[in-house]
């Protein structure tokens, strides 16, 4: 066991057996264009997380919520992944104090970016599903993140973000919210989209996800918190 990671292994009570893989899992592409290292960035192993993270909810719930609707179960389950909830599973391990970071990342207080905690989350569930395997992974997402959702998981989510800031700001405003999408990235089959959401022309909230739907929600929500 490496006494970097002495702490994080023993908090997900793991043994990697290839403690490169971990490693990889906490490089910024940032730090990777500061140092003249062969190595890749945690990126493709964030892309293998994301997928793992999705199969692993939609596999719970599905099997834990035998009586809800597709729309009900896909609802919960983007409540549940959303970026915020990511990054409170990142920082209840202390995964920011692991990042290698590039200077004016960490000046600019990259550990504790909300959506790198996240990727950085994701990318960890990768690594542990290259060398520990899906058991395992499983394990890692029910005690750090599936935990967080106790009251969710029985009663499910609460009235979802675009709908509340929807009729919210059609009483305070006489108009509906603007979603435009800002930016899109990877392949066809795993596109991550970065949207932002507008009230009189200014923005309140931007939002990133596998979905336009979940992107938008997560911009909801951050206009929500600024208006509460």
């Amino acid at each position: 066991m490496s006494n970097e990671f002495s702490n994080l292994l023993k908090n997900l009570n793991i043994s990697f057996k290839n403690i490169k893989l971990l490693q990889q899992a906490f490089y910024h592409r940032s730090y990777l264009n500061e140092v003249n290292l062969n190595i890749a960035s945690n990126e493709r192993l964030e892309f293998l997380g994301d997928s793992i993270l999705s199969f692993v909810i939609s596999s719970h719930l599905f099997q834990e919520k035998p009586k809800d609707a597709e729309g009900d179960l896909t609802n919960l389950r983007a409540y549940i992944v959303k970026t915020n909830s990511l990054a409170e599973a990142a920082k209840k391990l202390k995964l920011g104090s692991y990042l290698c970071l590039s200077k004016g990342e960490e000046l600019g207080g990259g550990r504790e970016n909300t959506q790198l905690l996240a990727n950085t989350f994701e990318a960890l569930l990768g690594a542990i599903y290259l060398d520990q395997g899906l058991e395992t992974v499983q394990k890692v997402i029910e005690k750090n993140l599936l935990s967080l959702f106790s009251a969710e998981l029985k009663s499910g989510p609460p009235k979802d973000a675009k709908s509340n800031l929807q009729e919210i700001v059609q009483e305070k405003l006489k108009q509906s919210p603007h979603y435009k999408i800002l930016a899109t990235r990877g392949p066809d089959h795993a596109k991550k989209f970065t949207v932002a959401v507008y009230l009189k022309g200014k923005e309140y909230g931007r939002g990133e996800g596998g979905s336009k739907q979940v992107a938008e929600e997560q911009a909801a929500s951050l206009a929500l918190e600024k208006l509460s």
